[in-house]
């Protein structure tokens, strides 16, 4: 590790994935009180500068370390910068972290904080800061649902075992070497590693600010967050239908942010949302598949990969008859995707028949990880033929002629369209097999899949970092994210090959390995793909410059124009 030397994030990335080494120079391993600047009061930015902007699902959580869902990322980083952020394109570019330096085995990362990132109760924005938010994801008492991100997919030093209980959060490998010097230490080399900095997992939290609230108010109110970023919450309550954030004057960056502030407004239902842009209420709104019908040739109609993979997930621990395989593959076959995405959803969204959706992951060789949407139609396809064999031996395996299963899904008005035809076309071309509907808010649909407490549910996931590892990671036996509680030993291996054992020196072997690994999903049905999601909105002509990414925040406002 004595040799060091700078280097783009582009470069970075391209270098480790060509050269991973075990980190150390051995094998790889086995598988205070402060008072916010900002107003507490609930009315609205006002002013023609401010953006109006719809989302379709309330805000779950504002603590970094505890949200799980896109919409909560999105608010989080509008007040909130990590160490890297997102360009245009996606690419990591420095934010917090004026510069860095990697080790030349790049297991060690040296961020160099700037001189001139404060938070908006006029702290200073610190290394320590980093180390006390990264502990935090780390902690087993915190039971935060991304500290993998740490472990299995950031492979911090220590991670591993302090969220297995087995060592203190203070032996975490990240340091604060002095105020504005942070070093971070890998066990494996990470060639997304900086891609993960612009993930809220990975933001920092004030410390004495944090432990000067009541416990449990972190990230309840305008009183109980700081800024660092580009806005500064403004008015908030969990669980609110509007909300706002207003420029931060005293962000490092500020020049670069034209707008006054930004207005959200949480509408479920998709023609309330879309009168509201037509009035003039909203600026950009997100529409259903039939007003997709309705605009088309509209200039103001933006069509752009949205990244999330809509599919089931299946109760084989809660649910007996979905732990048999066959019924699994039933279900698989008997959903016509090419007609959901096609008279559904009808917003560019594109059929999906593996369990890493396309657009999104880009091999050593230059191609999309799953641009082939044919290499497992042997165990997934459109296929009511297929579906009813493999119905009739799951019912001579379990001894039942007729299941009636309970398919959740959240109130908005896709998902709920999406899931009528997916009830449909299952009770159509599986006799004897009834699917029942049950609607929730998001937060409470994925409070209950996290606890087992559901049969079918249609639910999604997006990629945090653009690596098949973000789903594939998913399914290794007890992660958190694993909704149905499948196991295979075998799966886990490989993934465990890929990240910390054989196949982390050899970039091609990796990605192939992770195929093997996608096969045995697929072959076992562990989950059903149905859709990898576009969002279609209407964008009013004097908006510019919002930036939409597949991966990890969709929609960023940091550059936004309203003329």
């Amino acid at each position: 590790m004595k040799l060091w030397k700078r280097m783009g994030a582009a470069a970075l990335a391209g270098a480790l994935a060509l050269s991973m080494v075990a980190c150390g120079g051995g094998d790889a391993a086995a598988s205070g009180t402060s008072t916010a600047a900002s107003s507490s009061g609930t009315a609205a930015a006002t002013g023609s500068n401010v953006l109006n902007v719809m989302t379709e699902v309330e805000v779950a959580s504002l603590d970094p370390q505890l949200a799980t869902d896109g919409t909560s990322f999105e608010v989080i980083a509008d007040f909130t910068d990590g160490l890297m952020q997102m360009d245009a394109d996606g690419q990591p570019v420095p934010a917090i972290a004026e510069s860095y330096e990697v080790s030349e085995d790049g297991c060690t990362y040296t961020f160099h904080l700037r001189e001139d990132a404060n938070w908006s109760n006029g702290d200073p924005v610190t290394a320590n800061d980093f180390v006390f938010a990264w502990q935090r994801a780390a902690d087993p008492a915190t039971a935060s649902e991304y500290s993998y991100m740490m472990s299995d997919i950031g492979q911090i030093k220590n991670a591993a075992e302090i969220i297995a209980g087995e060592m203190d959060k203070s032996e975490l490998g990240v340091t604060a070497v002095d105020d504005k010097t942070l070093q971070v230490e890998l066990t494996v080399p990470v060639p997304y590693f900086l891609n993960l900095m612009y993930f809220p997992t990975f933001y920092p939290v004030n410390q004495a600010f944090y432990e000067g609230l009541a416990e449990g108010t972190f990230g309840t109110s305008p009183d109980t967050v700081l800024s660092n970023g580009a806005f500064i919450l403004d008015s908030y309550e969990p669980a609110a239908l509007s909300f706002s954030l207003v420029k931060n004057p005293d962000y490092y960056d500020a020049d670069k942010v034209q707008l006054d502030g930004l207005n959200y407004q949480v509408i479920k239902d998709s023609q309330q949302a879309f009168m509201s842009y037509q009035n003039g209420d909203l600026d950009i709104v997100k529409l259903s598949g039939d007003q997709v019908d309705q605009v088309q040739g509209d200039p103001e109609l933006s069509v752009h990969g949205a990244g999330y993979l809509w599919y089931l997930t299946l109760n084989m621990d809660g649910v007996p008859a979905l732990a048999n395989q066959n019924l699994r593959l039933a279900l698989t076959h008997a959903i016509d995707r090419t007609s959901i995405v096609e008279d559904v959803v009808k917003d560019g969204s594109l059929a999906t028949y593996t369990a890493v959706p396309p657009q999104f992951a880009t091999g050593p060789d230059g191609s999309d990880f799953s641009e082939d949407q044919t290499m497992f139609q042997d165990v997934c396809s459109d296929d009511p033929a297929k579906a009813a064999e493999y119905l009739e031996a799951a019912k001579a395996e379990l001894g039942q002629d007729t299941f009636t299963f309970q398919l959740l899904v959240e109130d908005t008005t896709e998902s709920q369209n999406v899931a009528a035809v997916i009830k449909e076309q299952v009770e159509t071309n599986l006799p004897g097999v009834t699917m029942e509907i049950k609607v929730e808010p998001k937060k409470q649909r994925v409070e209950d899949i996290q606890e087992g407490n559901y049969e079918v549910c249609l639910t999604r996931w997006g990629p945090d970092y653009a690596d098949p590892m973000t789903y594939l990671n998913m399914w290794i036996t007890d992660n958190n994210n694993n909704y149905g509680k499948w196991s295979n030993a075998e799966y886990d291996a490989i993934i465990a090959d890929c990240t910390t054992g054989q196949y982390v020196s050899d970039a091609s072997a990796r990605w192939q390995a992770l195929y093997d690994a996608e096969k045995i999903i697929m072959d076992e049905a562990v989950i059903v793909p149905v859709y990898t999601k576009a969002d279609a909105c209407m964008i009013k002509s004097n908006v510019t410059g919002v930036d939409f990414h597949p991966v990890a925040l969709n929609r960023v406002f940091k550059s936004a124009t309203k003329g």
